[in-house]
Parts: C-alpha cells; structure tokens; sequence
C-alpha cells in the first residue's frame, strides 16, 4: 500500500523524536520504531484531509474523480484506525459517504426521470469543501494578525523620578511687564464728572414751529444743520428730533417725499392763523 501521508503539513510537525519536533524524514538516521511517532491525526477533520488530497494533486474540485480520491481516503483511513479508533470513526463516516457517491455515479441514469438534467451525486460534497475552505482561508487570515501575548508584548516601565521645584527667575522684562499691567489697572479707576444739561422737548417744539412760519418748505437736514453749525451737541440734536417727532404725531407738522429716495421735507400743518407753542 502506497504511504499518502504528507511530510509537512500546514507547518506542523510529522512526528516527535524523544520530544522534539521532526519536520522531515532522515535520510542517513537511524531511528528505533518506539522512539518515532507519526502523527496521522494533524488534519482538523475529513473535509480537510478531502480538501488536502484535491489541492495537492490539482484536481478540479468541481469534477472531482470520485475513485481515485476515494481510495486515497481509504489508505489514510486504514492506517489511522490501527492508532486511534475514536478518531477513525468521524473518517469512517466520510468514507461512506465517498463510497455512496462512487456507487450512484455508476448507476445508469434513468431516461424517465421528470428532470432532464439529474443532480450531480457529488454537488452537496463540492458544496461543503468549498465552504469549508473559504473558512479555512478566512482561519489562516486571522491568525497572521498581530496577537497580544504571541506577537508582541505591551511594555511596561516603572519609574520613580524626584520632582524638585525651581522657582522662576525674575529679569528687567518680567518687571515692564507687571509695572504696564499696574498702570493699566490704575487707568481704570480714573473719575469722570458728568455734567446734566435741561433740555425741553416743549421748548425745541416752539423754536421748530418759528423757524417753519413764513416757510413753505424746509428740507429736513437744513432743520438740523443750523443747529449743528450752531455748535450744539448730539444731545440737542437728538431732543430737536425728538420735538419734530412729537409735532408730527400731533398733526402740527407734515413730513413729505416727492418719490423714493427724494430730499425729504418738512412744513407746517396747520393755517397761518394759529398761533405757535410757547
């Protein structure tokens, strides 16, 4: 019977002599029967040892040649069941499926058969091999990751340093610095007295309705610019508005715009009769 048993397979030793690993056979070594053992059980199970014989001899795993591979099966089967029963038994279990797969391959097909083309005997085999071996390649991908503990370890480093505190040295820069921040600071406590001006809404109202008698029109700016030229301040200005505002909501004053974006003016609402607000 022809030995089908791989030298190495997937990295893993072939056998152990004395405890140590034994990658290939000796060729000028001699070695005592009880001091080698084979390791017939380094395939993980019989769709491995299945998937092993179709790969290394190329055949196609979608036409696989039944016979052949059946009796290289059988010859690894034979010999591991001389060592480990318990582990035969799970080949034994492929190997009847292989022969159940031979043995319906050879019978005649049947031409009544409803469908025109029968299932291949061999579909559900191919089917798991190939599951099997997408599993197997996503395995081996995974394990080539980096492993904590197999690949690399985490350093770890204990040191014990004595801290001393050093105070800072103080120059000339570091004192112009703190001596501008002072003067900032006292600049903010500066006093600022603040003088209260009388101003009267009535009043400016009675000096806009003099300057508007014996006028058909003023235009709005000039009614402030006179006030402006006269040297007042914002204040007085924005009361003067103020005054217009309040003769325009009494209906004393009228606010008027040929079309948009026009000089506006402003004139007086009332006949030249009444008399002005004093």
């Amino acid at each position: 019977m022809q030995d089908t048993t791989p030298d190495v397979i997937d990295g893993v030793a072939l056998a152990r002599l004395y405890g140590e690993p034994l990658f290939n056979l000796p060729q000028d070594l001699y070695i005592p029967p009880e001091a080698l053992e084979v390791f017939l059980e380094t395939f993980e199970g019989p769709l491995d040892l299945l998937l092993y014989l179709i790969r290394k001899q190329n055949f196609n795993v979608l036409d696989i040649p039944m016979a052949e591979l059946t009796q290289q099966y059988l010859s690894y089967v034979d010999q591991i069941r001389t060592r480990n029963l318990e582990l035969a038994a799970e080949y034994l279990l492929m190997a009847a499926m292989l022969i159940e797969i031979k043995s319906r391959m050879l019978l005649p097909v049947v031409r009544n058969d409803p469908d025109p083309e029968p299932e291949d005997p061999r579909a559900e085999l191919v089917r798991r091999l190939l599951e099997y071996e997408r599993i197997k390649i996503a395995s081996r991908k995974l394990d080539e990751l980096p492993q904590l503990g197999r690949d690399f370890h985490i350093a770890q480093a204990l040191a014990q340093l004595d801290a001393e505190e050093r105070l800072p040295e103080v120059g000339a820069l570091d004192l112009r610095d703190a001596w501008v921040g002072i003067l900032k600071r006292a600049k903010l406590n500066a006093h600022h007295h603040i003088s209260r001006e009388e101003l009267s809404v009535r009043d400016h109202m009675s000096q806009i309705l003099r300057r508007l008698q014996g006028t058909r029109f003023l235009e709005f700016t000039e009614l402030f610019m006179e006030r402006v030229r006269a040297g007042a301040g914002p204040a007085v200005i924005v009361v003067h508005f103020i005054a217009m505002l309040e003769l325009a909501r009494e209906s004393l004053l009228e606010i008027t715009q040929a079309e948009p974006y026009a000089p506006i003016y402003v004139r007086l609402a009332y006949t030249s009769s009444q008399p002005a607000l004093e």
